[in-house]
């Protein structure tokens, strides 16, 4: 089989740049959206926004590779390292070296890239770990890099990746080009076209014995925070891996030729879907403020206890709604109670009902922001 890679135009891609332009002007139209919403946040609750979304983001892009990480240690360790507290006694490296990457993108995103910049973010991401050779560094290893699946005695290769040797080659000519394709620079592309040529050219080099997937996925968002020269704080590991089987089939139905039009318009709708899940999560947040300074005086013990849990789902909510056991359930009280309490709720306007008897769910309700989005619950 013959790989992009092993093609004599390699790198050199190839797509409809007029089919992109109506999507980079989307884009740009919903950065400035999100930016206006952000604004309603006030300010002393921006590092806590800030930091739910970044957390978010390290949970996600980890989950994509397998990886589980605990979302509050996450942001106990983002926390720390922003000066706003100590970080848990039991936060493990896994999840402190992923958010230390994603922190060092948010603040250093507008630096060019280099060699250094990846070999930090794939020490931080792997420090500790006994099974890799190289960290810090790209492959050595002389076995051919390959993705693969299924049992050993019958293996899928999915791709194949260029020999260790010519690893370090192809990054200097990626990093060349990663800068050269910025605002400003030599051949300058849009935010969409260069974020998506970004992650497949990085991904089809696979230059690192682990962590390549989460590391193009940074060097994306780092490459659509340039074009609009801000950190964006989008939500594109959370959209991807919400579909993560379309994601590894776009890379393999893409990673054979340099006709990438399927993976262009893919990564693009992508990126305006996770632009809209991040625009969605700050209206909920600021609705979630609303919600407080309405009710927080007025919801006993209980009450409070199974609000704060309902938010916790975030914009999804619980899934088709919270229910009379689960009341029961978070709060520790009895049936009598707790249907005493939910009917409180309601009267206060706190929680929509839906349903009747066994099928009686309950969600918050938020008010409709100026975006027109009726907030989840």
């Amino acid at each position: 089989m013959t790989w992009n890679w092993q093609q004599p135009d390699w790198p050199n891609f190839i797509y409809d740049t007029k089919a992109l332009e109506p999507l980079e002007q989307q884009f740009l139209g919903q950065a400035g959206e999100f930016v206006g919403a952000y604004r309603h946040v006030g300010a002393e609750d921006q590092d806590t926004l800030k930091i739910d979304l970044i957390s978010e983001e390290a949970v996600k892009t980890s989950e994509i590779e397998g990886e589980i990480l605990n979302r509050d240690s996450v942001q106990s360790s983002l926390r720390a390292q922003l000066g706003l507290g100590a970080e848990a006694p039991d936060v493990k490296q896994a999840e402190r070296g992923i958010s230390k990457m994603m922190l060092d993108l948010y603040r250093n995103y507008a630096d060019p890239l280099s060699d250094q910049t990846m070999f930090e973010w794939h020490k931080m991401l792997l420090a500790g770990d006994k099974d890799i050779k190289v960290i810090g560094g790209y492959r050595t290893h002389a076995d051919a890099m390959q993705v693969v699946s299924g049992p050993i005695h019958k293996r899928t290769v999915h791709f194949e990746a260029p020999p260790s040797a010519r690893a370090p080659a192809e990054m200097k000519r990626f990093v060349a080009w990663f800068n050269d394709s910025a605002p400003g620079g030599k051949k300058a592309l849009p935010a969409l076209t260069r974020a998506a040529l970004a992650h497949l050219y990085f991904i089809c080099i696979h230059p690192f014995e682990d962590g390549n997937g989460r590391i193009g996925r940074a060097l994306a968002e780092k490459a659509l925070a340039q074009n609009l020269g801000q950190p964006t704080l989008i939500a594109l590991a959370y959209t991807i891996e919400r579909k993560r089987k379309d994601y590894y089939a776009e890379l393999e139905h893409n990673n054979k030729r340099l006709r990438i039009d399927d993976w262009m318009m893919y990564f693009a709708n992508t990126v305006l879907q996770a632009q809209d899940n991040t625009i969605k999560r700050v209206d909920f947040y600021i609705a979630k403020a609303k919600f407080y300074e309405k009710f927080r005086v007025q919801l006993n013990e209980r009450q409070a206890k199974v609000v704060a849990r309902m938010f916790r789902e975030g914009v999804d909510g619980f899934k088709g709604g919270l229910a009379a056991d689960n009341y029961i359930s978070i709060s520790k009280t009895s049936r009598a109670t707790a249907t005493r309490d939910l009917q409180d709720l309601v009267e206060k306007g706190a929680l929509a009902k839906t349903g009747e008897l066994r099928h009686t769910r309950y969600f918050l309700k938020l008010p409709v922001e100026k975006q027109g989005r009726r907030m989840p619950g």
